[in-house]
């Protein structure tokens, strides 16, 4: 059975840092293109950052457009682990973020989300 489990979110002051993990079981995590998404109340789910299957597909990246080089994602294809490091955070970085295995390209990894599996979610709130 697929799963994702995500860790590391909690309360941080502005202008700090943050490393969300994702811990991937059930499937062959190498074959997946994986990504983060984050939704916030009342607002829409929004893609954080996606990343390539292995160093063969080069791990490319995606980044969302207000992440402006504040977060970095990661994948440990040795341990099926998927991590964002997150830095200079800002109140509107405040959302639930989900860890989400992608039935996608990394081109589309933002859109093609129909096949996409889905962990559970982590809380990340920045104080102001």
């Amino acid at each position: 059975q697929v799963q994702l489990v995500e860790s590391g979110g909690g309360l941080v002051q502005a202008g700090g840092s943050l490393q969300l993990s994702c811990v991937a079981s059930g499937f062959t995590f190498d074959n997946y293109v994986m990504g983060w998404f984050r939704q916030a109340p009342g607002k829409e789910r929004e893609g954080v950052a996606c990343i390539d299957r292995n160093m063969w597909s080069g791990f490319r990246t995606n980044y969302g457009e207000s992440i402006k080089g504040r977060f970095m994602v990661i994948r440990n294809n040795g341990n099926n682990t998927l991590f964002l490091h997150m830095k200079n955070l800002k109140f509107e970085d405040t959302a639930t973020y989900y860890c989400a295995r992608l039935d996608s390209t990394w081109r589309t990894c933002f859109s093609d989300l129909g096949g996409a599996r889905w962990g559970q979610g982590t809380q990340v709130t920045v104080s102001s």
